[in-house]
């Protein structure tokens, strides 16, 4: 490739979003990674045993299928398609009982017994203001009026709340357990402001989008960008780490895909000490140890909607959960933690050999932690699965430590490249009335450090993307929408 128009650092979703977007605009686009292939938390790889393709971080998509980002894309002609359980998620109890959010709201309400009308006026309301709240969460706050003022108002004042407060709404185990496992995706303590917020957008995706998986695994999806962008002229350069700025080649616009500390690492003192003093103050989040099961059936859970669904959390009751959340954040490690689990074998066989089954699993963690948690993973999994542990044929654990090494976005194992507080998610990764652009000319941060955070939907490259257009006075194609202002 000749000198480009733009580089970008990082080869993950929303580096290879923002590459495609400054392509489709017509700009030859170098994107430089240091793993020795693309993807960072997107990646499908053998962990465990030949013949068994287990996802290295993310798994099932629902952010993506909701992402106007992908939408703008044809996967489906490159060869990624979307496998959709009719159970969304599912959260077993004790005794063989469980929550699960399947088909329509009043399906999912006339299981929750006396939950039945306050879920389904709870749901039913996130549901028909689905379009708004999409609107707001993947755009950053305050830039742009949402398209349906009140609906973003009244979704803002509920999500404000606290987890612990918002599932007061409920009354029994199965219901407030249900809104737990979906707001301790958030990372941050039940009783902390925002985790609501968690709660309500995974429910009201689990009710619009489903949480699908990539047929073969989440691979697939890389694989289509970093053809999409060879075929626009574009290149993905891997194996190169990129320590300073100073190492890339001439370009207008460059892009980088990493956390404020490999910011202040890759710039030093060409940032104002202003700007370096607010990225340093950027707050990481706890880690995550994960682990990859392959094994020699499905798991045996006891209650059938968990048979059913691709995604299952791990944790009892929304006291049982709080107390896990609330040890990690005391720098604890929970004998009983909260666990993340995704079975894409449930709709996806291709993922191992016939008759088998891979499992994807974990539970937050202090930050940096090395501490091995796949004994009590699957002391969870067995309370609710008994035989679990007799079907497994091989494992792989990541511990915070190792997840790092892994990735080096991954601060201290923090797989959402930042803490979700409040504070953050008003001014991430520092207060700035444009986030993406940095004091340098023609350098922007498109990373999930920057709004709207965690998961892969591509919107943080595209935002940051679009800024680099406007100031280089070139025409986003296609268009997803009103961009914030400049």
């Amino acid at each position: 490739m000749s000198q480009p128009d733009a580089v970008v650092v990082g080869a993950g979703p929303n580096g290879l979003a923002a590459a495609l977007t400054l392509a489709r605009a017509g700009l030859t686009v170098q994107v430089f990674e240091g793993a020795q292939a693309p993807g960072g938390g997107c990646r499908t790889a053998e962990l465990t045993l030949p013949g068994f393709a287990h996802d290295v971080c993310s798994s099932v998509h629902a952010l993506a299928m909701a992402s106007p980002f992908f939408a703008s894309g044809d996967l489906a002609a490159r060869g990624v398609r979307m496998l959709t359980p009719k159970v969304a998620a599912a959260h077993p109890l004790d005794g063989g009982r469980a929550a699960a959010v399947s088909g329509s709201v009043a399906e999912t309400a006339s299981r929750l017994g006396s939950d039945s009308r306050p879920y389904e006026q709870l749901a039913g309301n996130l549901v028909s203001a689905s379009e708004a709240i999409l609107s707001l969460a993947l755009k950053p706050l305050f830039r742009s009026l949402p398209a349906k003022p009140m609906a973003a108002v009244r979704f803002g004042a509920t999500g404000l709340l606290p987890a612990t407060l918002l599932a007061r709404r409920l009354r029994t185990p199965e219901g407030r357990a249900l809104l737990a496992g979906m707001a301790a995706h958030a990372t941050r303590p039940l009783s902390a402001p925002l985790t609501g917020a968690f709660a309500l957008t995974f429910l009201m995706l689990a009710h619009t989008t489903g949480w699908p998986v990539v047929e073969g695994g989440s691979g697939q999806l890389i694989a289509a960008m970093t053809d999409e962008l060879t075929d626009r002229g574009g290149s993905v350069v891997t194996g190169v780490w990129i320590e300073r700025l100073a190492e890339l080649p001439p370009a207008g616009a460059v892009l980088l895909d990493v956390t404020p500390r490999q910011v202040l690492s890759m710039a030093g003192d060409r940032l104002p000490p202003g700007y370096r003093w607010g990225m340093r103050r950027f707050r990481y989040g706890p880690g995550v140890c994960k682990v990859d099961w392959a094994l020699d059936g499905p798991v045996p859970w006891q209650n059938e909607a968990c048979r059913q669904t691709v995604t299952v959390h791990v944790g009892g009751t929304i006291a049982d959960i709080a107390r896990s959340e609330a040890a990690v954040h005391a720098g604890q490690h929970p004998e009983r933690p909260f666990c993340l689990t995704a079975q894409p074998c449930v709709v996806d066989p291709s993922r191992a050999p016939a008759g088998k089954h891979v499992l994807w699993g974990y539970c937050h963690v202090p930050a940096g932690s090395d501490v091995d948690m796949s004994n009590r993973i699957e002391a969870q999994i067995e309370r609710f699965a008994p035989g679990f542990r007799d079907r497994i044929l091989a494992k792989s654990v990541m511990t915070a430590t190792q997840m790092e090494r892994y990735n080096p976005g991954y601060i201290g194992g923090d797989i959402a490249a930042g803490a979700n507080t409040l504070l953050q998610t008003i001014g991430r990764p520092t207060p700035r009335w444009n986030p993406y652009r940095t004091p340098l000319p023609g350098v922007y941060l498109c990373s999930a450090s920057t709004p709207p955070g965690g998961g892969v939907h591509g919107m943080c490259g595209y935002w940051a993307a679009s800024a680099a257009l406007r100031d280089l006075h070139v025409a986003a194609e296609p268009a997803l929408g009103t961009p914030a202002r400049s």
